[in-house]
């Protein structure tokens, strides 16, 4: 049974920006690593792209880029794990996060940015990933905010 996570932040930055470190490889290391040490993504990031989330370990996620719409919205669909390196799709964990979506969208709001984010999540986890959030959330800002 999937649950999901629903937050936002107001980052006073540009839109452009702000998808700037959501998609880019040396930016988004910095946040990505809260879920897990090393984290970051595989993909080109265009619609219908795979996307490997791997960390430091080779655990992780596979999905599929649904959406992605520059500077406003980005979605992924999982349908599978990473473990130790290698693909499963077969495990239950692997089942258990087949349809799951994540996504991203972007609004202007005063001179800033509102980044949303809705992340699919079993039970079991999602109180863990709702704190991780939290601190991924605060930690784009700051990136974003640096300048």
């Amino acid at each position: 049974m999937m649950k999901t996570i629903k937050k936002s932040i107001e980052i006073a930055s540009t839109k452009e920006h702000v998808w700037e470190i959501l998609i880019q490889d040396h930016h988004n290391r910095n946040w990505l690593a809260i879920f897990s040490p090393g984290s970051h993504a595989l993909t080109d990031w265009q619609p219908g792209s795979k996307v490997v989330f791997s960390d430091d370990s080779g655990s992780g996620i596979i999905g599929r880029i649904i959406a992605h719409a520059p500077y406003e919205l980005l979605e992924i669909e999982y349908y599978g794990m990473l473990n130790n390196h290698a693909e499963d799709f077969e495990s239950e964990d692997a089942k258990l996060t087949n349809g799951a979506r994540e996504s991203y969208q972007l609004t202007s709001k005063d001179g800033q940015t509102l980044l949303a984010i809705e992340c699919d999540m079993t039970e079991d986890s999602f109180d863990t990933m709702s704190e991780l959030w939290e601190e991924a959330l605060l930690k784009i800002k700051e990136l974003a905010e640096e300048g």
